[in-house]
């Protein structure tokens, strides 16, 4: 059965009176006050309630407890036993959870039951429910202007090992070894003693991380080959080819090899790493893993929070600065994807931008361009390093409709032509060809005239390069530093950079709740900074 309990609903007596004064003004003005009084009614409970019957069974733990313990378990970076403790004798939670009775019903709960509450969390992704109500809410509270915003991420590791590549197929092949034996006896008694000796033990398996560099080539080949023959051995089998372990066989046997069929002696050659994506099998223990060339192994939470241009420490201490998005991705995506898709979530909710700080990547003339259409300039530097000595089209003096003004120099083009978006201003040959910068100059030599060729995307880059330039830019750009302090505090408070779950999904619940957590320490401080302002 279905247990909510209306905590908006007025006691006639308060259950709280036996703490001190000082205690209670304590608890008010922490996490947990702010929590009891403005998180607490706005949790999305019915989210939750549709997964219970409210006609039969045992009633289920009262639903705002259920959230509000997942979120503090994951603010706090505690295990499923921590959280049990804390549920039953920390004061804290038990005032922002707004429990009073003495109670096992209301102040215990099994480790079966966190377990299973949080896997419906997870499965249904609700977890990005309870992210935006309660952000909104805080947004609400405390009237957070969101008219500047800055967005970057985080590189995060799950909780699995880094295996290179004959790890990667020796512990596969051990995966799928494992599983045929249990599902499959007789199937599994097919198979090769030798391969089952290799691949079965962990001290066996142990022998792979011990390979000699000298040696390496042959025994990723010899696993290579290992794995090739049980994918063919059991390549008929319909009911060994629905498991989940074989698919990963297939999987690695496609990612890391080349086949060939002619070849009888040498039927797969190992790729070269160059040729192997960045979207393949990091771990058969977390298969949903990718790599980035920049940061390794692990997934990606692209994080976008509000921000205030004030060195003044009072109007920083009174000012919240809130995340307003937060998002999983694989390891392997481009930030160049993750911008416009913050941008229309945090409009849909009301809390729009006008103004959001990226770095280089996010900065694409696509994204800059699209941005625009939704009323939000995108403040972030163009992709590419300048040679010294080269000379480039940010060089050249622009008119308000494209059109060339004058070169480095200062000379002026004698033929200006646009069609369809595409420029051509043609210099006087006598001039450019006794130009000393005519070798590192865009301008080419033609018929009649130096010509110099552009289009409308290379003359908006061009534009944005000579801006970056101006003192402006460099004083609105410094404000998106400031994502690196919050990148830190995530860490540093939460653990986001190293979870104990696996799979993305899982990544996605905790970087999620992790980020709740993060804006009501952030709200908890500013109200404190205000109570303390209105008694000085």
């Amino acid at each position: 059965m279905i247990n909510i309990t209306n905590h908006k609903q007025e006691l006639l007596f308060d259950p709280w009176s036996h703490i001190s004064p000082k205690r209670r003004q304590i608890l008010e003005l922490s996490w947990a006050g702010l929590f009891r009084k403005d998180i607490l009614c706005e949790l999305p409970v019915k989210e939750l309630a549709p997964f219970f019957n409210n006609d039969f069974g045992r009633p289920s733990k009262e639903l705002h407890t259920v959230i509000g313990v997942l979120i503090l378990q994951q603010t706090h970076d505690m295990t499923d036993a921590e959280t049990v403790q804390q549920l039953a004798f920390n004061l804290q939670w038990q005032y922002a959870l707004n429990i009073s009775e003495e109670s096992d019903s209301a102040k215990y709960m099994s480790l079966k039951t966190l377990w299973s509450m949080r896997s419906i969390v997870l499965a249904n992704g609700l977890e990005t429910t309870v992210f935006e109500s309660i952000t909104d809410k805080l947004a609400s509270v405390f009237n957070v202007n969101t008219d500047k915003q800055r967005i970057d991420s985080v590189h995060i590791q799950s909780d699995m090992s880094r295996l290179g590549r004959i790890g990667i197929f020796s512990k596969t092949i051990s995966k799928f070894l494992v599983n045929l034996k249990r599902g499959h006896k007789d199937m599994f008694a097919t198979v090769k003693q030798s391969i089952i000796d290799k691949y079965q033990s962990e001290k066996s398996l142990s022998c792979f991380s011990m390979v000699k560099p000298s040696e390496s080539k042959k025994k990723l080949a010899d696993v290579a080959s290992d794995l090739y023959n049980l994918v063919r051995e059991f390549a008929a089998n319909t009911k060994v080819k629905a498991m989940h372990s074989y698919k990963l066989l297939e999987r690695v046997l496609k990612e890391q090899c080349n086949l060939n069929a002619t070849d009888k002696e040498k039927p797969v050659e190992i790729k070269k790493p160059k040729e192997i994506p960045s979207d393949s099998l990091q771990n058969p223990s977390d298969p949903d893993a990718t790599y980035s060339g920049h940061k390794g192994q692990g997934y990606k939470v692209q994080v976008m929070e509000t921000y205030t241009e004030t060195s003044d420490v009072q109007e920083k201490a009174l000012t919240l600065n809130l995340i307003t998005y937060v998002e999983t991705e694989k390891a392997c995506q481009s930030d160049a994807k993750a911008l416009i898709p913050a941008i229309e979530s945090v409009e849909k909710r009301g809390l729009g931008a006008k103004e959001v700080g990226a770095d280089s990547l996010y900065g694409s003339d696509d994204n800059i361009e699209t941005a625009k259409l939704s009323g939000v300039e995108v403040v972030a530097p163009t992709m590419g390093a300048r040679k010294s000595k080269e000379v480039t089209l940010a060089d050249f003096e622009f008119s308000d409709d494209g059109h060339i003004v004058s070169c480095p120099r200062g000379n002026k083009p004698d033929v200006s032509n646009e069609n369809d978006g595409r420029f051509t201003q043609g210099f006087c040959p006598v001039t450019c060809a006794g130009c000393p910068c005519v070798d590192g100059c865009p301008v080419k030599a033609g018929k009649k005239y130096y010509y110099l060729r552009y289009n409308s995307k290379e003359m908006r880059l061009a534009r944005r390069r000579q801006y970056e330039q101006t003192d402006e830019f460099k004083d609105r750009y410094r404000w998106r530093a400031g994502s690196e302090a919050t990148m830190s505090e995530f860490d540093r408070r939460t653990g986001v950079k190293h979870l104990r779950v696996r799979g993305f999904k899982a990544v996605r619940y905790c970087a999620a709740l992790k980020a709740v957590g993060i804006n009501l320490f952030r709200a908890a401080a500013v109200r404190r900074a205000t109570d303390f302002c209105l008694q000085v």
